[in-house]
């Protein structure tokens, strides 16, 4: 049987060979962009995929790289499709470009940082005013030059207060209600509104003055107790008294003095220090407060309600965290505002007549006696008080002059070491209530760092009470005081505030002090000079206005108010002639 012939296998090149001609497996080589009318994205066989799909650039706008350093080992491959991403993107409507949002939303200039922690412009962690200087413009008056001081903020911070850091945020500061304030005086629907200026204006202004006069002087002052000035330990803390002595807060319109020196034609505006050290520190206040400007021809006399609030010394006004008023939800009574002004104001009294030693052979007599004090109706003996009537010249120019007369205080004298010669001081008092309490504005704990610390519970008390020190140093300086003496009082028990000791005495000259808190008495005298102006310029002739600082905003209003305005809350307050005939 014969065997059937076998084929041999073929080979491997006859197969290839026998392949029609032709691009072999996968889509059709083509130059087009589309297959069958669908776009897809030519690719390169040789892609490894770093993801199933990944549509975004592989820079982003800033050009570091974007979403492609997702993986390092993938960074530099090429991403599948990248470049393509526009094949697929929807066409541009015709009225696109037409299209605008529209937001109801206010911009408020505010930058956050973090949860709760803002920042706005002007705020307490910028570093000054020049900024402000620049955005107001000039306010020049008269020969301040440029008018370029913009040294105050809103809460005190000086120019060039470097070690201001900004604001310290606690827990949920940022869920803490406003502060809503009431004023110091109840607004009237009469009243007229003649101007509002806010603190950055003030802030700008500028006059020099000359360094003053002294006119008169009445009273007496005790000398100083130098024994106070040694550091005082635990062992030797000495109590604060309490000693009754007749002191006098008469306000301007009412003065016999001022009265005498208005009918000589001595000056144009008339003030006390009080008063006038609070409109020249204004830009520095928080709380409310308000001034009652009397004119009288081409006189301007600066008065204070009966109990008014600039009559308070406050505490720890410029806080970052200010103590909080029971309305604010503040369940600590002693530790609220009121009562807080109320002890300091207390402290203040019986501090000033405690350091002095009241030696009849030693004490220091003015040239009249205490115009204030009638030795037939007080019970009380008079306190250690001089009263020196000095005169500013605020001119801008020679044709029109305008002085100034303010009666300022001293409290004490000292012997000078050196010459032999009578030093005038001023006596104030720092209190502490509660290192550890709500609003007490970080503050050191004075029995154990007043010592080693000094320096810092001073810094502390320069930020957290700038109204209070400037208006201290402001009236030191309007005195020519040589030294201006700060207690440091603290209570015996933070629970009670009515036992007090004395930890210590610090001494500084006026003008070194203003220096150290960036105060520039040119630019209270600008303001003083700009207030006046804004009165006197009025044709209507005599009138009454009341200078009003808003109780939450940083502006001062300025009303003119119908004559009568205040006489049934305040019998006090009015004119020379108002006065005279009340005396007849």
């Amino acid at each position: 049987m014969a065997i059937p012939e076998q084929k041999a296998m073929p080979s491997l090149v006859d197969l290839i060979t026998a392949l029609p001609e032709g691009p072999g497996w996968g889509p059709q080589v083509t130059s087009e962009t589309t297959l069958n009318g669908v776009p897809y994205a030519p690719f390169s066989k040789g892609d490894r995929l770093g993801r199933m799909a990944d549509w975004t650039d592989s820079k982003d706008r800033d050009g570091r790289g974007g979403r492609t350093q997702y993986n390092r080992n993938f960074r530099d491959q090429q991403v599948y499709g990248a470049g393509s991403a526009s094949v697929f993107a929807a066409p541009v409507a015709e009225d696109e470009a037409s299209f605008s949002v529209v937001s109801n939303v206010r911009d408020s200039g505010k930058t956050r940082f973090g949860r709760g922690a803002v920042f706005t412009r002007g705020g307490r962690g910028q570093r000054g005013g020049r900024g402000d200087a620049r955005a107001g413009g000039r306010a020049q008056l008269g020969r301040g030059g440029r008018g370029n001081y913009g040294g105050f903020d809103s809460r005190g911070g000086g120019r060039g207060n470097a070690g201001a850091r900004g604001r310290r945020f606690g827990w949920k500061d940022y869920d803490k209600p406003a502060r809503n304030r009431d004023a110091s005086v109840n607004i009237k629907a009469d009243w007229k509104l003649l101007e509002e200026i806010d603190f950055n204006r003030l802030s700008k202004l500028n006059l020099d003055a000359d360094e003053g006069e002294d006119i008169d002087s009445y009273g007496f002052v005790y000398p100083y107790d130098r024994s106070y000035d040694k550091p005082q330990v635990k062992a030797t803390e000495r109590k604060l008294n309490v000693l009754d002595r007749a002191v006098y807060n008469v306000t301007t319109s009412s003065d016999p003095v001022i009265q005498e020196l208005a009918e000589k034609d001595e000056a144009t505006i008339f003030a006390t220090e009080n008063i006038l050290s609070m409109l020249m520190c204004a830009p520095r206040s928080v709380y409310p407060w308000d001034i009652i400007i009397v004119r009288q021809g081409n006189k301007i006399f600066l008065d204070k309600r009966e109990n008014a609030a600039l009559d308070m010394v406050t505490v720890n006004e410029n806080a970052a965290d200010a103590p909080m008023d029971a309305s604010e939800g503040s369940k600590d009574v002693i530790n609220q505002p009121a009562a807080l002004a109320e002890e300091a104001t207390y402290i203040n009294h019986n501090f000033a007549n405690q350091v002095v030693i009241e030696n009849e052979s030693q004490k220091v007599e003015m040239a009249h006696e205490n115009p204030f004090y009638n030795p037939a109706e007080e019970t009380e003996p008079p306190a250690s008080k001089a009263y020196k009537y000095r005169r500013f010249d605020l001119s801008t120019n020679d044709e029109d002059p305008v002085y100034l007369v303010v009666r300022t205080e001293v409290d004490a004298a000292q012997r000078n070491a050196t010459n032999g010669e009578d030093q005038f001081v001023t006596v104030h008092a720092l209190n502490e209530f509660d290192s550890k309490a709500q609003g007490s504005g970080g503050a050191l704990d004075w029995r154990s760092k007043l010592v080693s610390q000094r320096g810092a519970v001073v810094a502390t008390e320069m930020k957290n009470n700038s109204v209070k020190l400037a208006r201290w140093t402001v009236q030191s300086i309007l005195a020519k005081a040589d030294v201006m003496k700060l207690g440091f009082v603290s209570r015996v028990n933070p629970k009670k505030n009515d036992q007090h000791v004395i930890l210590g005495v610090v001494g500084w000259k006026p003008r070194d002090f203003a220096n150290q808190m960036n105060l520039s008495l040119s630019n209270g005298w600008g303001i003083v000079r700009t207030i006046a102006d804004m009165c006197l310029k009025r044709e209507d002739g005599d009138g009454r206005y009341v200078l009003v600082k808003d109780p939450n905003k940083s502006i001062l209003r300025l009303y003119e108010v119908p004559a009568g305005s205040f006489d049934e809350d305040d019998e006090d307050v009015g004119g020379v002639e108002e006065e005279a005939e009340a005396e007849e």
